[in-house]
């Protein structure tokens, strides 16, 4: 065995730790064979080695907890008598994690030989450093093509780079070969313009040379939580995206990891990352949304048009009706919403139709009605105050059933409408009760989000804090449903003065035209979702912030878990099928 040598950092500094820079231990086990278990260790050949040059070997038999089976010893030629007098896997694996120091493993199919000597330290109670590692089989799958060997064999490979040493199943002399072996892998992608052990980690073939080549852009980045964008020769945006490590994340993007081709396409015509640092995970979610919803990245797939989507008012007049628009204004009694599209809204619509005899025409009615009846008188679905047969008094009893509906209890709608399509489903009209179905959830999940936003969009400021992940306090000022400013008071610190600070310089915010938040709906729910985070302790509270007791939320919440276990019991019965 040799001595233990100088400790080399084995972490990848910002940059990325050149290969030759780094002290690789090389190693190969034999075994008995089966499931990775310490006692299954039957030899431990290792080689550390940096910049070409062997600094040291490693090599023991180890006596198993069981006996070699004999095929085994006839390809190993290790024998039960060779181990008999060697030591324990206990004895053996101190020195040997010794000689290993904080350097890199590297393997021959490394999976294999990692998870034996993980589960020998789970075995003894040793620490299993957590090594970086690299596998020459997965490398050579990548870097060598079937016209030069049929298969990614550790003799295979020997055979074609020349290795000094032939492998024979027998750990050191492996263990030598697999030292070629990566030579000549490393030889190879240094010639693709790979020249860091992290590179060297992630590389693939998948991965172009010209994406590779594009991983300098993450080298300023900031190693710092919060909001990326990926920028075009023209400095537009391609791609906004979040993380808690900007540098990490973006340096993702370049790797074997990001397998979706169309980031992949983003990647090829980018040409630079612009970061914003956050001190928060919820400043940085709020950023990401305002700066998708301003620069609408090709990129980005949700969330760029957040001016489509669309509110149900109910109008403001002597017959009172149900409007699709696509502005909150001061001009209606009540609204719902907003709807991710007109079909949805029309689908609530429909469904508060089904249950409250609201007028549907468009036409607007003075105090005296009309002169024209439509078809809804005639089927008993509305009272026809066009005609005079309904007071505005008697029609006021009726818009106010529905603004009841609207804004604090959805329970009649729900009722009425779970009842039909309940009585559809036993009449196996399975397609019209689904119907039913999506016009309740459209409504509820309109009328949720409505009585959700609103109390806070009335609320001129909110001001919350949750403990720290490291300590200290993460605070939150939410001004009209808008986020408004954060900041972190430090572990063991007084948090009121921060508090007040983040008041006092917190953005102005003007009050809106709620249910509508002075913010995209988007970022006022999740700003509702982290208020709502276990832990959260409101601080200060400007105003009155309540939900109703029998609003559409908990109404949503189990439709949706309703919805959720039918398609899975309908998934479950098709794969039962399909068996």
């Amino acid at each position: 065995m040799s001595t233990r040598p100088v400790a080399v950092q084995a972490t990848l500094d910002d940059l990325g730790t050149p290969l030759s820079d780094v002290t690789f231990v090389v190693l190969d086990l034999e075994t008995t064979g089966g499931a990775p278990a310490g006692r299954n260790i039957t030899e431990i050949g290792a080689v550390k080695v940096r910049g070409g040059i062997v600094l040291g070997e490693f090599q023991t038999l180890v006596r198993p907890g069981e006996p070699i089976p004999a095929f085994v010893s006839v390809l190993t030629g290790i024998s039960n008598a060779m181990v008999a007098g060697a030591p324990r896997i206990d004895a053996v694996l101190g020195p040997f994690l010794d000689f290993l120091g904080d350097c890199v493993v590297v393997a021959h199919n490394a999976p294999y030989d990692v998870g034996f000597l993980k589960a020998a330290c789970r075995d003894t109670g040793a620490v299993w450093p957590r090594p970086a590692v690299v596998d020459t089989a997965h490398l050579a799958r990548q870097l060598v093509t079937s016209d030069e060997a049929p298969n990614r064999k550790l003799g295979t490979l020997a055979h074609l780079f020349g290795a000094a040493t032939t492998p024979d199943h027998r750990a050191l002399h492996d263990a030598r070969a697999t030292v070629d072996v990566l030579h000549a892998l490393t030889g190879r992608v240094g010639n693709l313009g790979v020249h860091t052990l992290e590179e060297l980690q992630t590389y693939s073939k998948r991965v172009s040379p010209q994406q590779r080549r594009k991983r300098v852009i993450a080298d300023d980045l900031p190693s710092a939580p919060g909001v990326y964008v990926f920028k075009d020769a023209n400095g537009q945006a391609l791609y906004v995206g979040t993380s808690v490590d900007i540098k990490k994340r973006v340096r993702s993007y370049f790797t074997e990891s990001e397998k979706r081709r169309r980031m992949r396409e983003m990647v090829g015509l980018a040409e630079s990352v612009t970061p914003v640092v956050c001190q928060t995970a919820l400043e940085a979610q709020v950023r990401e949304l305002r700066l998708i919803a301003q620069h609408k990245p090709r990129f980005n797939r949700r969330s760029r048009y957040p001016e489509r989507a669309v509110w149900v008012k109910l109008t403001q007049e002597p017959f009172p009706r149900l409007s699709v628009v696509s502005t909150v204004r001061a001009d209606a009694r009540s609204y719902v919403g907003p709807f991710n599209s007109r079909t949805a809204a029309e689908q609530a619509v429909t469904a508060v139709h089904d249950v409250i005899p609201l007028r549907q025409c468009t036409k607007r009615l003075s105090a005296r009605g009309g002169s024209t009846a439509c078809a809804l008188f005639d089927l008993g679905k509305c009272g026809a105050p066009c005609i005079g047969e309904q007071s505005t008094d008697e029609y006021a009893d009726i818009a106010a059933d529905a603004e009841r509906l609207l804004t604090t209890d959805a329970r009649p709608v729900v009722d009425v409408l779970t009842e039909r399509m309940e009585r559809l489903s036993d009449q196996s009209r399975y397609e019209d009760a689904a119907d039913v179905r999506d016009r309740m959830l459209s409504f509820v999940r309109g009328a949720a989000r409505a009585q959700r936003l609103d109390p806070l969009a009335r609320t001129p400021e909110v001001v919350a804090a949750r403990p720290g992940a490291v300590g200290g306090w993460e605070v939150v000022c939410v001004r009209y449903g808008r986020f408004a400013g954060t900041t972190l008071s430090p572990r063991g610190a007084d948090p009121m003065p921060y508090i007040a600070a983040l008041r006092e310089t917190a953005e102005v915010v003007a009050a809106p035209v709620a249910p509508a938040p002075a913010a995209l709906t988007e970022e006022t729910e999740k700003v509702l979702h982290w208020l709502e985070q276990p832990g959260v302790r409101i601080v200060h509270t400007d105003g009155v912030w309540v939900c109703p007791i029998n609003g559409a939320a908990g109404t949503r919440t189990r439709l949706e878990q309703q919805m959720s276990l039918a398609q899975g019991t309908r998934a479950d019965a098709g794969d039962r099928v399909a068996g």
